[in-house]
């Protein structure tokens, strides 16, 4: 044997015994290089052996985990086949239940969709609110620009360089979180009686808001890979007059559309004169080795309205959001007058400084290694405690898992039993208005990985198989 393939053949025998888990970073190359007194190039050479064993994984600019051969894998969820016209599910309160708890610091909140608030960079922004303070006219009291904050529209469109877009300010509308740039897509573009069409499932908040705006929601089937196909939207597309897709690792799935998918969608929508509203609140928490495009980039006639924030990467209770309504720009303008008559200005001025640098970038490959590092760590506990014939998600970004058990299982009253032992979760019938997903449920990995976190999943498996 080769040095190179003795020092992989030592690494393959701690991960087999566990002493290095799923979700491990694997020590650094410089760090190997020392402690085992060999070359960087041997190193490099025994992690590629690994990876292609695959026993351990790269990330750019990260470096390499510990990740599950594929036979050691939980099977995926099938896709989802909701009813065109079926009826609505029976009101539960299931929301209101998950959301009165989600404040309270004893309860583990795996049911919320945003990471732990200690992988934000604080301290940095609260230098630029220091700094937006001093720079912003009146120390920020005044009003700002209807169209938003000219420093976060500028770096937002420079961001947009990313995904290949082409994005310039003006074309950009700010907002208070996306989901207020959902909200003036939807007053924009549709009237009560007007039919949407969305994944299923997909966040519960987009579809309450339809519904409370008097929108019949068209659920369409939907892969947890790769989204909505565009083969089932085709045969959909008469019975929608509007769509609204997240694109990239949607909430609660964690499926990502692939770009030849994406471009497919929009030349269809295009075609129908169907508007397109783009939920792509997680695409820069993207694991692989590049952000992938939202629709947004495949968009010629201006039919997708783009929506994006840092709710999900950087200060929820910022409330920063941003659009590109495209072809609507006016409409979104006329009603964000009409309704806030503009955004808040300090908290868009400091965002704007902190994208202004490359603190954003060094913060988000900071959260995607934690993120995936986490991923892997649920992967493994989940396989390790939950009954046999649980499915999972795979998702290449993002920060929640869509775990499907066994049928008989309803997630609506497995969140009462494991409420009451600390741990919070979001049953899957949330997600959807109709009756279905009983037997699913949401987990957030965007937690710190702990061992008290993995005896709490040790515990809710326990509890399952009782």
């Amino acid at each position: 044997m080769t040095l190179f393939e003795k020092l992989a053949g030592n690494f393959e025998n701690l991960i087999a015994k566990g002493t290095l888990k799923l979700g491990d970073k694997m020590p650094s190359i410089r760090t190997v290089s020392k402690e085992y007194g060999v070359s960087k190039n041997t190193v490099i050479q025994a992690y590629l052996l690994l990876e292609s064993r695959s026993c351990i994984v790269s990330r750019p600019q990260v470096g390499f985990f510990v990740c599950l051969k594929e036979d050691q894998r939980l099977p995926m969820p099938q896709a989802s086949s909701p009813s065109i016209n079926g009826a609505p599910g029976k009101e539960d309160g299931l929301i209101g239940k998950v959301f009165s708890n989600f404040v309270n610091k004893s309860i583990t909140q795996m049911s919320l969709s945003v990471p732990d608030e200690s992988f934000f960079p604080v301290a940095r922004l609260n230098k630029c609110l220091q700094t937006a303070t001093k720079t912003l006219a009146a120390g920020g009291t005044g009003y700002d620009d209807i169209q938003g904050n000219l420093r976060l529209r500028k770096n937002v469109s420079k961001w947009s360089f990313t995904w290949g877009g082409n994005l310039g300010a003006d074309e950009l509308v700010t907002t208070s979180g996306a989901m207020h740039a959902i909200s003036l897509a939807f007053m924009a573009l549709t009237k009560p009686g007007d039919r949407i069409g969305v994944e299923s499932p997909v966040y519960f908040g987009i579809l309450q808001l339809a519904k409370n705006m008097g929108l019949k929601v068209v659920e369409l089937p939907t892969d947890p890979e790769f989204g909505v196909l565009p083969q089932d939207l085709e045969e959909l597309i008469g019975e929608i007059d509007i769509c609204l897709l997240v694109s990239n690792f949607n909430n609660p799935l964690g499926s990502c559309m692939p770009d030849e998918n994406k471009k497919s969608v929009v030349e269809l929508l295009t075609r129908y004169n169907v508007p397109l509203i783009e939920d792509d609140l997680y695409g820069d928490v993207y694991f692989g080795a590049s952000r992938p495009k939202p629709c947004k980039a495949f968009d010629t006639e201006g039919m997708v309205l783009w929506c994006g924030s840092v709710s999900k990467t950087l200060a929820p209770g910022y409330r920063v959001g941003w659009m590109a309504p495209g072809k609507f720009i006016k409409s979104i303008l006329k009603l964000k007058l009409f309704h806030s008559i503009s955004s808040t200005t300090v908290t868009q001025e400091a965002i704007g400084l902190f994208l202004e640098n490359d603190y954003y970038e060094k913060h988000l490959r900071q959260l995607r290694a934690t993120l995936y590092s986490n991923s892997l760590h649920f992967i493994r506990a989940i396989a390790d405690y939950f009954p046999k014939g649980t499915k999972i998600s795979r998702p290449q970004g993002g920060f929640v898992l869509w775990v499907e058990l066994d049928k008989k299982w309803d997630t609506g009253k497995l969140f009462d039993k494991v409420l009451s032992r600390g741990i919070s979760i979001a049953p899957g019938r949330m997600f959807t208005l109709q009756s279905q997903f009983h037997n699913c449920l949401r987990l957030n990995y965007g937690l710190p990985w702990t061992d008290k976190l993995e005896q709490e999943l040790k515990l809710l498996g326990q509890i399952l198989k009782e």
